[in-house]
């Protein structure tokens, strides 16, 4: 109020305005059939309240996020930083590329195939000398003690190696002298204590070759032996000035001295035979 204003007036305005009481209010307000006032508003239920406290929640979330936008800012700059270069790299490369470029080989596992070696070519041995059985298969009608006995006289000039033509000599005298048979005598008794294969009676003649212990020959029971018989007769073949020019006859009689001197040259082809088949 303006305080030109009168007194009067001033009055008027700040006197009480009584209302009056309408009747049916009333009734409402006493009693049991009173109406329940409308509840009054609390200070955060007017609109402008509610503005007031929004608009200040608002500011302190709005600070908050400021704070942890620029702790989180700070935090992730690495992270941020990393990818951006990850990025530019990532734009060169693309920018590298072209269409006509090709994709790189894949490595692709290869199981290795294992090369064949060549089998080492097999050197050729010399053939073995066959090992002749030790009785051999009778030949030129010979049974088989009597190839026994050749093969006796083979062995042993083979081991003096004596030449095939002394070998042939040798078989065609036996044959001559004992029938290729280890012979004892009856005239000297003692032969028959010594392995034997018949017996015959020109004096002292004993063996395959009939060959004389009273002539120098050795004992009896070397005699009787067929491999030291040969032996006597091979070294005094060696011992006869050139035998091998000679005939079968001839040098046969240079050894022995027989008295049909013409009888060995028979049994040539027959010992020719024989030592084929032993050597």
């Amino acid at each position: 109020m303006h305080p030109d204003e009168p007194a009067e007036q001033q009055k008027t305005e700040t006197a009480p305005v009584r209302r009056t009481i309408d009747p049916a209010s009333a009734e409402r307000r006493i009693g049991r059939h009173r109406a329940p006032e409308p509840a009054r508003r609390g200070p955060l239920r007017s609109t402008p309240a509610r503005v007031a406290v929004a608009t200040g929640v608002t500011c302190c979330l709005g600070l908050i996020g400021v704070v942890g936008a620029r702790e989180t800012g700070q935090a992730h700059e690495p992270i941020r930083d990393a990818l951006a270069d990850r990025a530019a790299a990532a734009g060169e490369q693309r920018a590298s590329r072209d269409f006509e470029r090709t994709a790189p080989p894949v490595a692709v596992p290869v199981t290795p195939v294992p090369v064949a070696t060549p089998s080492p070519t097999p050197t050729r041995k010399a053939p073995k000398k066959p090992v002749r059985p030790k009785h051999p298969r009778p030949v030129a009608g010979l049974d088989q003690r009597q190839m026994d006995n050749a093969k006796a006289i083979v062995d042993v000039g083979l081991a003096m190696k004596m030449p095939r033509r002394a070998l042939v000599v040798a078989v065609a005298t036996a044959m001559q002298e004992s029938d290729l048979y280890n012979l004892a005598s009856d005239v000297l008794p003692e032969s028959f204590d010594y392995p034997h294969q018949g017996s015959g009676s020109d004096h002292d003649s004993i063996g395959l070759f009939q060959q004389r212990p009273s002539s120098g020959w050795g004992t009896v029971a070397e005699i009787m032996r067929p491999a030291y018989a040969a032996r006597a007769f091979f070294t005094a073949l060696k011992e006869v000035p050139g035998w091998t020019e000679l005939s079968l006859t001839a040098a046969a009689q240079a050894v022995q001295v027989s008295a049909f001197p013409d009888a060995y040259a028979q049994h040539e082809q027959r010992a020719t035979t024989v030592v084929a088949a032993l050597v």
